[in-house]
């Protein structure tokens, strides 16, 4: 065992490009936060160490690095894709191994990155890898992408119940998932483990509904009832009502053509406090 001490400063900048990447596409904030509370309920699940469910919880934030090179046509593009557009797609994960090839950590994270798209049959990419070839923190990681991927709402469709996703795992274990890792997860889902990160793009922080756009209004730690935020996606800037244990929006009738995607520097600051000053890494 050796002791690889980490850098804030070094960490920061990949969680802050992290979130970038994911501001492109609006339909999917929180998305990274989301997956990697997921991987982190499995992990300990799981029983495994802390150090280790560190890094499960740092390969979800930032297993899609590679769609930085994704084109916004082909990303945000709310119908099938092409098979040349698929092919595209198919490079992310290859791609965000190259990002990070000179990080500290890289590899550490590498198989997250480049793996979490592969499935237990082999049938997945970028190199159809079956079951137990493929790494174990990325086999987590891709159940809780596909979870997450599934109970998200996208321009063409609403987010599916958590009861249908999880009956979609059951169905899908030992074809595309993990044999063993997928009931466990499932029987998270059914205990209402998650129910606390579903619908939410950080801890605390509801996904509220764009009246024109659906869920997908991410408040920052500051906003509450009474205050304007702006839809990443149409533009307009809605006023948010508290309802209970939810908000709702009103648009002002005001559009703000200067949105941009911007990083998600609350939810990089909030995994930074949790994450530990040194690992134990085998060998």
């Amino acid at each position: 065992m050796k002791i690889m001490l980490i850098d804030e400063p070094l960490l920061k900048s990949v969680l802050t490009l992290a979130t970038l990447i994911e501001a492109r596409d609006p339909y999917t904030g929180g998305h990274t936060w989301r997956v990697s509370q997921y991987s982190v309920k499995l992990a300990q699940s799981m029983n495994l160490s802390h150090d280790e469910v560190f890094l499960v919880a740092l390969g979800g934030m930032i297993h899609d690095l590679g769609k930085i090179a994704i084109p916004d046509a082909i990303l945000n593009k709310p119908e099938r894709l092409t098979d040349d557009e698929f092919m595209k797609m198919r490079q992310h994960p290859i791609v965000g191994v190259s990002s990070m090839s000179d990080h500290p950590l890289a590899d550490l994270v590498r198989p997250m990155i480049e793996e979490h798209h592969e499935k237990h049959d082999g049938s997945g990419y970028p190199y159809g890898k079956h079951g137990e070839e493929t790494n174990l923190y990325a086999r987590i990681v891709s159940i809780a992408d596909a979870f997450d991927a599934m109970t998200s709402s996208r321009p063409y469709r609403k987010g599916m119940p958590t009861e249908k996703a999880l009956s979609i795992l059951t169905e899908g274990a030992g074809t595309q998932f993990d044999p063993q890792l997928t009931p466990l997860f499932v029987d998270l889902g059914k205990k209402g483990v998650l129910d606390h990160i579903l619908g939410h793009s950080a801890e605390g922080r509801l996904l509220v509904g764009c009246p024109a756009c659906g869920p997908i209004l991410a408040l920052p730690k500051d906003k509450g009832d009474g205050d304007v935020v702006c839809c990443p996606n149409c533009t307009g800037k809605y006023r948010i009502h508290r309802k209970g244990d939810h908000y709702e929006a009103e648009f002002t009738g005001v559009l703000d053509p200067s949105m941009t995607a911007r990083p998600d520097l609350e939810e990089v600051q909030d995994f930074l406090k949790e994450s530990p000053r040194a690992l134990w890494i085998p060998g």
